[in-house]
């Protein structure tokens, strides 16, 4: 089993920068997807980037050009820089594994990200 722990979500003003950290514990393999979700109050959970087994970036386009999401296979950790934060991208943030063969994923508990204006 994979389990996740985000971090690095907090309070910001809009136009800030926040870092967001997802630590993964047990086997991750290289060819997992990643991604990190968010769920903003009132609307459903939404796919905001992805790393795919390929090793492909995708991005959602609301966040194209202001987050940048990367992962580090050694420390089993992904990661998803947001700069030029809107008040909009005020949401609990979840970062996610999918390991397509096993049909598996696993999910983090969530980090709170706000951003004021």
């Amino acid at each position: 089993q994979v389990q996740l722990v985000e971090s690095g979500g907090g309070l910001v003003q809009a136009g800030g920068s926040l870092r967001l950290s997802c630590a993964a514990s047990g086997k991750i393999f290289t060819n997992d997807a990643v991604g990190w979700y968010r769920r903003a109050p009132g609307k459903q959970r939404e796919l905001v980037a992805q790393i795919t087994g390929g090793g492909s970036t995708n991005y959602a386009d609301f966040v194209k050009g202001r987050f940048t999401m990367s992962r580090d296979n050694a420390k089993k950790t992904m990661y998803l820089q947001m700069n030029s934060l809107k008040p909009e991208d005020t949401a609990v943030y979840y970062c996610n594994v999918y390991r397509s063969w096993a049909n598996y994923d696993s999910w983090g508990q969530g980090t709170q990200v706000a951003v004021s204006s």
